[in-house]
């Protein structure tokens, strides 16, 4: 499938800046796995505050980047777009390992795979790579609920 820029990520996402964690999808296969990145600049505004001696991007962004990649993929799994009456929940993270730290200029690579769909609940295998090697890698949780009026 086509890559997709920000302007349609912004049609599969809900978050803006400073949330938003994904710059680009290099590559989607619905109902099978995606490829995605994120620059990482030295002006991220979490930077400052972790740590200014030397900066590292918190580990739990980069699960959440990993969660937005997926979030993109299930949407585009199922054929349609997120409307403002419901939203994607994380509901569960295992195995989460960080292998390497992720710092200004870096890029990340989300690679996201579906392992299974059970009534409503998304299971994926999410990697987190920079220059090749993991930096982070779990597998996540997710669904769609509607929001009550």
């Amino acid at each position: 499938m086509t890559p997709m820029d920000i302007h349609e990520i912004l049609e599969y996402l809900p978050h803006r800046y400073p949330f938003l964690l994904v710059d680009r999808v290099l590559d989607v296969v619905p109902g099978e796995r995606i490829t995605a990145l994120k620059n990482v600049s030295m002006n991220e505004p979490f930077f400052p505050g972790h740590y200014p001696h030397h900066p590292v991007m918190p580990g739990v962004l980069v699960i959440e980047a990993l969660a937005q990649t997926a979030a993109i993929l299930s949407f585009k799994s199922m054929g349609g777009k997120p409307d403002d009456k419901s939203v994607y929940y994380f509901v569960g993270i295992d195995g989460a390992r960080f292998k390497r730290p992720v710092s200004p200029g870096d890029q990340l690579i989300f690679e996201v795979s579906i392992i299974a769909n059970k009534r409503g609940i998304w299971k994926f295998a999410a990697q987190a790579k920079v220059d090749g090697l993991v930096a982070a890698e779990a597998e996540l949780m997710c669904t769609v609920r509607k929001l009550d009026a």
